[in-house]
């Protein structure tokens, strides 16, 4: 009951503080399991994606997140694995027991849909994307008949800045787009084809 209540307050201070709205591409909303992959600019992003998501949707729909920021202290433990049911990667390889790719196709395979940020880490340059990582290819290899469909989100870096204690409310978006696949593409090819996939989304103002 109160991991619950907790997520309610989540979902409920997203949609608050960003008036955040979805806008989805012609084929409408994934009616099985997906990879939903967006640009990553705030701890944030991923609270925005979900928030929006139809109820049924969401219930079946976890965050991959990197299990040195959620592993932390008790707080964040709770919330990632209880709260959100987060997807824990280890990203120093050095101290992975777990196969990323492993722990996501698991995901996938139990008829649950991913949150996945390819860039892996938050953008805090001025560069629109990071170089994407080789995860949600491999993935997409692995699973090709689950959809990949780019997220973009507008505005959330402008709520959540760096450095900054209290967030700012402005409006935000949520733009998904058109499903892709791997196919027959090779690594580099492919995540130049999903990074592009994601830039098209972006506001025409900020192009």
């Amino acid at each position: 009951m109160f991991d619950s209540l907790a997520r309610w307050l989540m979902l409920s201070a997203a949609r608050w503080l960003t008036g955040v709205r979805a806008i989805w591409p012609d084929s409408g909303v994934p009616t099985g399991p997906c990879v939903f992959f967006g640009n990553h600019v705030s701890h944030g992003d991923f609270a925005l994606i979900w928030s929006v998501l139809p109820p049924h949707l969401r219930e079946r729909t976890r965050p991959v997140a990197g299990a040195d920021y959620w592993e932390k202290d008790a707080l964040r433990r709770y919330v990632g694995r209880q709260v959100v049911r987060g997807v824990l990667i280890e990203r120093d390889k050095a101290k992975r027991t777990l196969d990323p790719i492993e722990q996501m196709s698991a995901v996938l395979g139990a008829g649950d849909s991913l949150i996945l940020f390819p860039e892996g880490t938050r953008n805090l340059t001025d560069a629109p994307l990071l170089p994407l990582k080789s995860g949600l290819f491999h993935l997409g290899r692995r699973h090709p008949n689950i959809p990949l469909i780019p997220v973009w989100i507008d505005n959330l870096h402008r709520v959540l800045p760096k450095g900054e204690l209290l967030p700012v409310p402005l409006l935000c978006t949520a733009r998904f787009g058109e499903p892709i696949a791997v196919g027959d593409d090779d690594k580099d090819v492919f995540l130049q084809r999903a990074a592009a996939a994601m830039l098209g989304l972006r506001p025409c103002s900020v192009r």
